[in-house]
């Protein structure tokens, strides 16, 4: 089981999925420890398998009685498409005491359920709002996470000067470089980057147009060798009589060669082929003929 778990945290950055399945290996050893059930459902949430993670999340919530699971419960529950779910645990999730990371994930995850919804001004106005208030202790990363949610929204709603405010101060605050807040900068100021697949195209065409001329040739070769085979002349019928005469030819007498004209070799008699036959049978051994005795 241990061995499960540990390869289940090494893999769950690169392959979640795989370090999911050595979850759910040690889960059967060991189904009823915390730490198991929450191997499980971190992998399962890496790996966006968010109906087994909700269901682990929620054992562990009754197993720990924590309600540090709530936030990500929440998310859960919005990513299996059920945003009144997600608003509920936020709820729920308002009246206990959270740390300020947490506190960043449920506003993230209530404008998110918000949009879901239909109601994209109510998910700003609550990112803005929360905004507003932030505490000078607030992580760096945990700010910049919430400063991007708001970009981004700001972006999906047709408010790209706003966003590229928003996800300029995220690129700031992002030190560890988690977020692609640079990326959609550039992309907000209009930077190219089909320069490259334009000369790729180029060449492509450039490629294609040759090939096309190749095989232009390849058929005019083909064309001219087909009509020098239409220009052979068709046999005339002298020559198809010279055929006729040589087929009905009879075939000339043979003299038999002259004794001088033989080879100097002379035949044996029958009998004597057989005697020498006869005696090189007797002499083989079992074993002579390459196979060998079982």
């Amino acid at each position: 089981m241990s061995a499960h778990l540990v390869a289940a945290g090494d893999l769950v950055d690169d392959d979640p999925a795989l370090a999911l399945r050595h979850a759910l290996a040690a889960k059967r050893r060991g189904a009823r420890l915390p730490l198991v059930r929450e191997a499980v459902a971190e992998t399962a949430y890496a790996a966006e398998d968010f109906a087994v993670a909700l269901t682990e999340y929620r054992a562990l919530r009754r197993l720990s009685g924590d309600s540090a699971y709530l936030p990500v419960m929440a998310d859960c529950e919005r990513a299996l498409g059920r945003p009144e779910e997600a608003l509920r645990l936020v709820r729920e999730a308002k009246l206990v005491d959270m740390t300020q990371r947490s506190k960043v994930e449920l506003v993230i995850i209530e404008a998110g359920a918000r949009e879901d919804l239909g109601q994209a001004k109510e998910g700003m106005r609550v990112l803005r709002t929360f905004l507003g208030r932030l505490s000078k202790d607030i992580p760096h990363e945990a700010h910049a996470r919430l400063a991007y949610a708001y970009a981004a929204m700001l972006l999906r709603h047709d408010q790209p000067d706003e966003a590229r405010e928003w996800f300029m101060i995220a690129d700031e605050l992002d030190t560890a470089r988690e977020l692609d807040a640079a990326d959609q900068i550039e992309l907000l100021d209009g930077v190219d980057f089909e320069f490259d697949f334009d000369e790729e195209d180029e060449d492509s065409d450039e490629d294609q147009d040759s090939e096309q001329a190749e095989d232009t040739a390849d058929e005019g070769q083909l064309a001219a060798e087909a009509q020098q085979v239409d220009d052979v002349p068709e046999p005339t019928s002298a020559t198809e009589a010279e055929r006729t005469d040589v087929s009905e030819a009879q075939p000339q007498d043979v003299t038999p060669a002259q004794e001088s004209d033989r080879p100097d070799v002379a035949p044996e008699s029958v009998s004597d082929q057989t005697a020498e036959t006869s005696s090189d049978s007797a002499a083989a051994e079992p074993g002579d003929n390459g196979v060998a005795d079982e």
